[in-house]
């Protein structure tokens, strides 16, 4: 099994990915470009998403055997999904403004 170290850095990762791909997709729907500015929002859910999904399995991991040491670390990774989920919910709504606005 990873060590927890190698764990929170796959979420810093998926969380940063995520965040590239929202602020993609709102670079694209600025530049008219909606059918990309769509696939990249599509990336950014698929990334946070994968990003939830480790960090569930460490919420479970904690539930079943006790409490976990939190590192600064975790902290971070914590703090960069969280914004990495903001930035790509902003996004979205940058890219239907400007599709509804037809720029």
């Amino acid at each position: 099994m990873e060590n927890q170290d190698q764990i929170v850095f796959q979420i810093i990762l998926h969380g940063g990915n995520g965040r590239s791909s929202a602020m993609e997709a709102i670079i694209a729907a600025k530049a008219g470009d909606f059918k990309r500015a769509h696939e990249k929002l599509k990336e950014a859910a698929d990334e946070l998403n994968e990003a939830h999904h480790i960090q569930t399995s460490l919420i479970q991991s904690e539930i079943q055997d006790g409490p976990t040491q939190v590192s600064l670390l975790m902290v971070h990774a914590q703090d960069h999904l969280m914004n990495a989920m903001v930035v790509k919910d902003l996004a979205k709504e940058f890219v239907d403004l400007y599709e509804s606005l037809g720029l």
